[in-house]
């Protein structure tokens, strides 16, 4: 139909899938939805499969194999090279965070300064001091009430990113006898 070879069509594949591929991997967060609703899907492996599929299988026909052998060796090739690119590369890569500085969960309790007021229903943004340098997150009311620049801000939890803030309150004791 289309006299092509085998050769010619392996090419074409690792062409094709290796853009797609290249082309996903720039382009991933603005298609990130799409991958939610199948939880087990993934483009970047089904891609990289595809590629190195196409790639083992146009190397191998310059071999004297018959073409099942070809497709079956290829398809073994692409699944352990997918493999250890899930559990290596992606895997680590989806789980890392946004910094090597600190993580999320560490910014609880921590005090911080109000950069822009926060509205009882709506989000400002705190400024938290550390050790390891400064962080500028989003921030939000745990109470719902209104908190106002400038002020000293207890971070009571993180939820999607967002610092839950109270207004922070010395505790003065009096240690004199």
């Amino acid at each position: 139909m289309f006299d092509l070879s085998v050769q010619t069509v392996y090419l074409y594949g690792l062409i094709i899938c290796g853009s797609l591929t290249f082309l996903y991997i720039l382009f991933s967060d603005l298609l990130d939805g799409l991958s939610e609703a199948i939880p087990f899907f993934n483009p970047t492996l089904l891609f990289s499969f595809l590629t190195f599929f196409s790639a083992s299988g146009y190397l191998f026909t310059y071999t004297s194999l018959q073409n099942y052998w070809i497709i079956s060796i290829s398809a073994l090739i692409a699944l352990l090279l997918v493999i250890l690119l899930n559990v290596f590369v992606l895997i680590p890569l989806s789980s890392a965070e946004e910094s090597l500085a600190f993580t999320e969960d560490s910014l609880k309790g921590r005090l911080g300064t109000i950069i822009t007021s926060v509205p009882a229903d709506g989000y400002g943004e705190v400024f938290i001091e550390g050790v390891s340098g400064t962080i500028s997150k989003p921030a939000a009311s745990f109470k719902n009430t209104a908190i106002p620049l400038g002020s000293k801000v207890l971070v009571v939890d993180i939820q999607r990113g967002n610092a839950l803030v109270v207004i922070y309150e010395e505790v003065m004791t009096n240690h004199s006898l």
